[in-house]
């Protein structure tokens, strides 16, 4: 008889995890606190609910992100190769997704699944002799935070991440913003995104006051704020000179304003929440401002100045452990195997990096349930680097990684050319997943 997999949280990485044990001819227990205990950043009880953008990055072809959802695709992932079409809504090169429907589309999935059981109540302690997948989240409870560190027996570390606002369609002014796509590039010809055009005057304006607004102080005060790099809050952009933004979230590049038919000096990006483009966030502008305050000064946006927030941005802690000091490269925990760690807690960053790594720990979690050798993925493959950087960055310097190409191997004899070169890597990549793959059938 296999051994029952048990799955701590339903977000992207507990999904996918629960979906490839049953896949796998296992059967997973898969454990959600919520409605029973909910936290500061979730607004439903549904399962894969993305509290944060609605993207699932690029679809470029031959960049990283490509390359680690094109690895997800031939590895028959749930959220990437089944749910993320049929849930897309319009945003360029981005796979972006409707996110009511997406985490609907999952949760039915998994409800429907005889081989997975899920338990809507919050687990507090583990029992040594089950197979585990913590996929707790970034926003892990204090008392099962407790418990991983009892377990790991290293203390919990946290950064600050944030929410970028959400505006409602109807409130935009059509007369200011305007549909486009940088340099007209999409995947299907359309303008996906709507750009709120800046004036030099009006961008001086605006820093003026986005640097003098009122922040929401940390919510725990002897937590040392320590932002993830790949997702500062605009006012900690701003902080660092005053062209920070229009090089960053604000970059006007391959825009033509069609009122002046020049470029604007700088820009906001607003991407489509839903199909039916209801409503829009604020591409690249999570902000930790008190709610009065945003709405104050992101009124000062061109086009925005009657804008009705749906959600308002707001900075959440998250946990994650120090995987290089404790998982192996198949994000087991050293000192107890039957233990596995999956998505943000992990330290990993970003919604695709989380269904990676989901998909690892189910994969071996599954393995490991039928009495089988665990593996891990070929190092030259996306899902294997992102392992091998949890597992073997350092320790002493450790900070959530999203996946880049400075993660996977460098070529023997790189072509010069910067896109030959990743084609080239994304080849070897494919190739060193199909082998791996026909190795163990």
């Amino acid at each position: 008889m296999r051994a029952e997999v048990n799955i701590i949280g339903g977000g992207l990485a507990g999904c996918e995890a629960a979906w490839q044990v049953a896949r796998a001819g296992g059967r997973a227990v898969l454990y959600e606190m919520r409605p029973v205990r909910s936290t500061p950043a979730h607004k439903t009880n549904a399962l894969a609910e993305l509290v944060c953008s609605n993207s699932l990055k690029s679809e470029q072809e031959h960049g990283a992100p490509w390359l680690l959802k094109e690895e997800l695709r031939r590895l028959g992932s749930l959220l990437i190769k089944e749910i993320a079409p049929r849930t897309r809504v319009p945003a360029g090169h981005a796979l972006t997704v409707d996110r009511d429907l997406f985490a609907a589309e999952v949760t039915r999935a998994l409800e429907a699944d005889p081989a997975i059981e899920i338990r809507r109540e919050e687990v507090t302690t583990l029992n040594p002799e089950h197979i585990w997948i913590i996929a707790s989240g970034p926003l892990t409870s204090d008392v099962l935070a407790a418990e991983i560190g009892l377990l790991t027996g290293s203390q919990r570390l946290f950064f600050y991440d944030s929410i970028s606002p959400i505006v409602d369609a109807e409130s935009i002014d059509m007369s200011i913003a305007f549909a486009a796509s940088r340099y007209g590039k999409s995947l299907d010809g359309t303008d996906d995104y709507l750009n709120c055009p800046f004036d030099k005057a009006e961008y001086e304006a605006f820093l003026d006051v986005l640097l003098a607004a009122e922040s929401v102080p940390a919510h725990i005060g002897e937590d040392k704020v320590n932002y993830f790099e790949a997702c500062l809050p605009i006012e900690e952009i701003a902080r660092r000179g005053r062209d920070t933004l229009r090089f960053g979230p604000m970059k006007p590049m391959g825009l033509t304003d069609p009122r002046t038919g020049r470029r604007p000096y700088a820009v906001v990006q607003l991407r489509s929440e839903n199909a039916r483009s209801g409503s829009f966030n604020l591409v690249g502008f999570q902000n930790h401002m008190r709610f009065g305050e945003q709405q104050r000064v992101l009124r000062m946006i061109p086009g925005l100045q009657n804008a009705e927030f749906l959600r308002f941005g707001q900075v959440h802690r998250n946990t994650y452990i120090n995987g290089p000091a404790l998982l192996t490269s198949a994000l087991q925990l050293r000192t107890r195997p039957n233990i596995f760690f999956a998505g943000q807690i992990s330290g990993v960053e970003g919604y695709v990096e989380s269904i990676a790594t989901g998909l690892v720990a189910g994969r071996g979690a599954a393995a490991l349930a039928a009495s089988e050798d665990v593996r891990a993925f070929p190092r030259e493959t996306a899902m294997g680097s992102l392992c091998a950087y949890v597992c073997g960055a350092d320790p002493a310097n450790y900070q959530p990684a999203n996946i880049t190409f400075d993660l996977l191997p460098k070529l023997e004899n790189p072509p010069r050319d910067r896109k030959v070169r990743h084609a080239e890597v994304c080849r070897r990549a494919l190739a060193a997943l199909e082998q791996h793959l026909y190795s163990h059938a």
